[in-house]
């Protein structure tokens, strides 16, 4: 059997009646609230303060689970898109809490322009943008003084080889760093490639690469910088960057992790043995054919459910004997590897492997709230997904 359904029966401690489901098409992106309610506790509860979270939005997507944020008390984010941002900035003005927003991405161009009028739209809030060199820094616009001038950080590549400025490259640093005096916020440090393994081989990877971003802000803090800030992490290296000591005793700069998925976890997030959270978002699919007796095929293809971290791309908690083969666009077949397989018809939840492009596959949600014992459902925009093509009119 399939490591990835090893542990399914594990982690569905209330589940839910499909029958609340009965008018919805499928598939659908379905979200239980309460679940994500508790998944923000848990990490609030890791980092020992809510002060060092900047939780990264792009799996949220949705305005009910950016106000769960808010309630928290959580309030620095980061983002990648324009719209991401847009939607943040709106969920948080209509509450009334300024947010401090990381767009961790680096554009240019009329997405930057787009950044930039967001800024001048939502002044009580600060925002800021990646560089990785003067001309960056220089192609921002407005005075730095200003209240809602935009922040930078220092993009620093981790060995991704992505974006940034090698992390070896102390002197390129010191310099961009430099050229941007008052607007300094920090340094944006993302060790996405730590994402393999135990625990302990995750923390063999990321630690020595926490060594080397320790020893390069005590060397820009020796120059006469001050780096107020320090970003890493996305989910499977924020346990391995809580234990490494040296990111929390820094004595000028405070550390912000910027997990996305857990919010809502995942089949891949659940392959690392130290988190403890519930799967929050699923897909709701239905049996649309059984072409041989070992098949079983749900209309629930790489339309409904991303694709792009590898196999297999979701799994059915309450149907541990089935393994998804390779979707189509519309059609994702399971080999029913052990037991009863479901009848053609019958609807099953999927958890997909990689949440995140998964919700934004979505125009919408249903949301599912527990209440003394009874599920509420409600439809839900999915108001961060996509891209913006052009700016509002008047943002």
């Amino acid at each position: 059997m399939p490591r990835d359904t090893e542990w399914m029966g594990q982690d569905l401690p209330t589940p839910l009646d499909l029958a609340i489901f009965a008018d919805l098409l499928t598939p659908t992106l379905v979200v239980r609230i309460d679940a994500v309610r508790r998944n923000i506790a848990r990490m609030c509860a890791a980092t020992g303060s809510i002060d060092r979270l900047r939780v990264h939005i792009k799996s949220a997507k949705l305005r009910v689970v950016f106000d769960e944020f808010l309630a928290a008390g959580i309030t620095h984010f980061k983002c990648a898109t324009t719209r991401e941002a847009a939607q943040l900035l709106a969920a948080s003005e209509a509450r009334g809490i300024a947010v401090d927003l990381l767009v961790a991405f680096p554009h240019r161009g009329p997405n930057l322009r787009r950044i930039e009028a967001l800024a001048r739209l939502h002044p009580r809030s600060r925002l800021s943008v990646l560089v990785e060199t003067e001309d960056d820094i220089e192609g921002i616009e407005g005075d730095a003084s200003m209240a809602a001038a935009l922040g930078v950080f220092v993009d620093i590549d981790a060995g991704m080889n992505r974006t940034g400025i090698p992390s070896a490259d102390a002197a390129r640093i010191e310099s961009v760093a430099k050229a941007a005096a008052s607007r300094l916020r920090g340094l944006h440090f993302y060790e996405g490639h730590v994402h393999s393994g135990s625990f302990a081989d995750r923390c063999s990877q990321a630690f020595p690469l926490y060594d080397e971003l320790v020893t390069l802000v005590a060397k820009l803090e020796g120059s006469g910088l001050r780096i107020d800030e320090v970003v890493t992490s996305g989910t499977p290296s924020f346990m391995p960057a809580l234990a490494h000591t040296g990111l929390t005793e820094q004595q000028h700069t405070v550390h912000r992790l910027s997990p996305g998925t857990l919010v809502y976890f995942d089949a891949r997030s659940r392959e690392c043995e130290e988190l403890d959270y519930e799967f929050a978002a699923f897909v709701l699919t239905s049996v649309v054919s059984q072409p041989t007796s070992h098949v079983i095929t749900v209309d629930a293809g790489s339309k409904a459910i991303a694709a792009e971290a590898g196999s297999p791309v979701a799994v059915a908690p309450a149907w541990p004997g089935l393994a998804a083969r390779t979707p189509s666009e519309e059609h994702l077949p399971f080999d029913v590897v052990a037991g009863a397989a479901p009848a053609r018809g019958e609807r099953m939840l999927l958890v997909p492997r990689h949440v995140c492009p998964t919700v934004n596959l979505a125009e919408a949600a249903c949301v599912v709230e527990e209440r003394h014992g009874t599920s509420t459902v409600r439809i839900e925009a999915v108001s961060a997904r996509a891209h913006e093509v052009v700016s509002p009119d008047g943002a």
